[in-house]
């Protein structure tokens, strides 16, 4: 059983990994698979109560591989963290099955409590590289978490989640695709672009509308004449009449 397990594991590498050549090499040289066994190692010491020697090897495997996996927490079936470089999983961080985290990831807490203060993370997520993932929340299973996002609310089953604070996007109609480093390349919406998008309709809609008035405003201007010459009786009374449309 233990062994199957292991070659399940391995095998979801070779399936996420197209630098991936061997099972050989998977097994002896990805520190991802290295620390995923011994967190299995550590996890079954710390539920059986032996917490030292289980928080003993976490530190071991911390060391050898630069991942940090709490052994409380629960990691189910063909996890995969490529690159694995920065890992942090919290305590009470929940994962199912095939899951895949990039370098960098932080399944952190946001709360001093002792219960449930990491997130649960359901099977088929992608969570890229850099990216934060704060608190007792949920990630929907198939979600894709964008590259350095801060995700510091539940996000949908399907959807995909971008930027700082993480904004959602909703998810479409069929998502089996691979998505690397869980970051959409099409549909995506630019907050920052739209954002100088709308100020430039707004200042072409500004510019419109003081052309408008400047016209309005030629139209009511009436031109001031030249004074009339002493005696002449006809340009005196444009000159009236004129004083008379101004007013």
């Amino acid at each position: 059983m233990f062994f199957k397990q292991l070659r399940d594991e391995i095998d979801g590498a070779m399936r996420r990994d197209p630098a991936a050549r061997s099972r050989l090499e998977v097994a002896l040289l990805y520190s991802s698979f290295h620390a995923l066994v011994l967190h299995r190692l550590a996890n079954a010491l710390w539920r059986r109560g032996w917490r030292f020697l289980a928080r003993a090897i976490s530190q071991f495997a911390r060391t050898i591989t630069g991942i940090e996996i709490h052994p409380g927490a629960t990691i189910g079936r063909r996890f995969f963290i490529d690159h694995g470089m920065g890992v942090v999983i919290g305590e009470t961080a929940e994962i199912g099955d095939d899951v895949m985290l990039y370098h960098g990831v932080t399944l952190g807490g946001t709360s001093l409590s002792q219960g449930k203060r990491h997130p649960t993370i359901e099977s088929g997520v992608i969570v890229g590289a850099g990216a934060k993932i704060l608190g007792p929340i949920t990630i929907g299973a198939n979600a894709r978490i964008g590259a350095n996002a801060v995700v510091v609310k539940d996000v949908p089953a399907g959807a995909s989640a971008v930027g700082i604070p993480a904004r959602v996007i909703p998810p479409k109609e069929q998502r089996g695709e691979f998505m690397a480093y869980g970051t959409p390349t099409a549909d995506l919406p630019d907050p920052v672009a739209r954002a100088i998008g709308g100020l430039i309709d707004q200042i072409d809609r500004l510019g419109a509308r003081i052309t408008e008035l400047e016209g309005k405003l030629q139209e009511r201007v009436v031109p001031v004449a030249t004074p009339p010459a002493a005696g002449d009786a006809d340009a005196d009374r444009v000159t009236k009449l004129q004083l008379r449309t101004r007013a």
